[in-house]
C-alpha cells in the first residue's frame, strides 16, 4: 500500500516536570543521560548511541505529564501526506516551524483522534557519537529511546489507526479470556525491534511510560543499586525481571515527579516479512513478567496525562471500552 510516507523509528519524547534542579539530578547525575543543550524551561538530552539533538525533552511546567511523543519519518515530503491522514481521521494539525523545537527542523504536530500529542519530524541536529567514549559511560548507560506505552479506552481503534493508517507492523498482542476474545493490547513496531509503540487498555489518553534501551540486563542491575543508595529507593516501582512479551530485562522508575521511565534491554529482531504476532491471554502472568511475579497495582493503573496542543490543557480521560482485568491483579488488590 502506496501511504506518501515512512515512519522510522519512535524519535523523542517530552515530559513535563515541576523542578528542573530535581529532574536533572534524577535523569544525568543519576541515571546518566547526556545533556546536549538547556535553557531556563528545557533540557535536551540524549543517549550514549544517539547521533542527534536529544530523545528525551525535560520542559518546566506547573503540573507533570506529557508534551508530546514524536517519530522521525525518512522524508520531509512525507510530512505533509501525514498531515492528510491524520486530518481525514478526525486529527488536528499545527506546524512546528525549524528551531521552535531546538535542534529540530520542520515538524507536524498532531493532535490525533485518540487525544494525543503526536509530533512527526525528519530533520534534527546531528551531535557526537557516544557509543565508544566508554568513559563517560555513567549511571545506567542509557543507550537510546526505544519505545512509548499509551493507554486509551479503545485499543483496537487505535490498532486500526497505526496499522491500517500509518504501516506499523505488529509483533504481539493480548487478548481477552473467553469464546470471543477482545484486542485489550497490541505491541506495534516501525523499526525491526518488538515495538516502537504499545497499545494499552485503560483510562486515557495517557502515556504509560518511555522505554529507553541500556547497554545490558548488568547495567539494569548497577542502575538499581545507584538508585537505592542514592536516595531513590521509592522511584523503583517494579523490577528488575523479564518480560514475557518482548522477552526484554526491565526496571520500571518513577522521577520525582511521578513520570514513568523503563530501562529495557534483550528483546529480539522482527524484520521477517512473514513474521506472526505472538498471542498472549490477558490472565498469563507470564506475560506481563516471564517469572510469573505479579505486577503492582500502581504499574495498570497510574500513567501521565497529556497536554492538548490546541487548548493548552490536559486532554479529558475517559474509562476503557473493556472492563477485563487480569485475575492475578484483581486478587492482590
Amino acid at each position: 500500500m502506496e501511504r506518501g510516507f515512512d515512519i522510522v523509528k519512535a524519535g523523542h519524547i517530552e515530559f513535563l516536570v515541576t523542578d528542573m534542579d530535581e529532574a536533572k539530578r534524577f535523569y544525568v547525575d543519576t541515571l546518566g543521560f547526556v545533556v546536549t543543550e538547556a535553557d531556563r524551561s528545557h533540557l535536551y538530552l540524549r543517549g550514549l548511541e544517539d547521533r542527534t539533538h536529544h530523545s528525551l525533552v525535560l520542559t518546566k511546567s506547573a503540573s507533570p505529564g506529557v508534551g508530546h511523543f514524536a517519530f522521525r519519518v525518512a522524508e520531509e515530503k512525507g510530512l505533509k501526506a501525514i498531515e492528510a491522514v491524520a486530518k481525514a481521521h478526525g486529527g488536528t494539525t499545527r506546524w512546528v516551524e525549524p528551531g521552535e523545537e531546538k535542534g529540530q527542523g520542520k515538524a507536524l504536530l498532531v493532535e490525533d483522534q485518540f487525544g494525543f500529542p503526536v509530533e512527526f519530524y525528519t530533520k534534527m541536529e546531528k551531535e557526537e557519537w557516544m557509543l565508544q567514549k566508554y568513559q563517560n559511560y555513567r549511571g545506567a548507560k542509557v543507550m537510546r529511546l526505544d519505545h512509548f506505552n499509551i493507554m486509551l479506552p479503545d485499543a483496537a481503534s487505535a490498532f486500526r489507526w497505526y496499522v491500517d493508517s500509518l504501516g506499523f507492523g505488529c509483533t504481539e498482542v493480548t487478548e481477552t479470556e473467553g469464546s470471543k476474545p477482545a484486542l485489550w493490547a497490541a505491541w506495534l513496531r516501525r523499526k525491526h525491534t518488538c515495538h516502537d509503540i504499545a497499545l494499552t487498555t485503560g483510562k486515557g489518553p495517557r502515556v504509560h511510560h518511555a522505554g529507553f534501551t541500556v547497554s545490558d540486563r548488568s547495567s539494569i542491575m548497577d542502575a538499581a543499586d545507584l538508585l537505592a543508595s542514592s536516595g531513590y529507593l521509592k522511584s523503583m516501582e517494579r523490577g528488575p525481571g523479564r518480560h514475557g512479551v518482548s522477552n526484554a530485562f526491565f526496571l520500571y522508575l518513577r522521577d520525582p515527579d511521578g513520570n514513568r521511565v523503563e530501562l529495557y534491554t534483550g528483546d529480539y529482531i522482527s524484520a521477517d516479512p512473514d513474521w506472526v504476532p505472538i498471542r498472549w491471554k490477558l490472565n498469563d502472568p507470564q506475560r506481563q513478567t516471564f517469572w510469573g511475579a505479579p505486577t503492582p497495582a500502581s504499574w495498570f493503573n497510574e500513567a501521565m496525562r497529556v497536554k492538548s496542543p490546541r487548548t493548552g490543557r490536559f486532554a479529558s480521560v475517559a474509562s476503557p471500552k473493556i472492563k477485563d482485568r487480569p485475575d492475578y491483579l484483581l486478587a492482590a488488590k
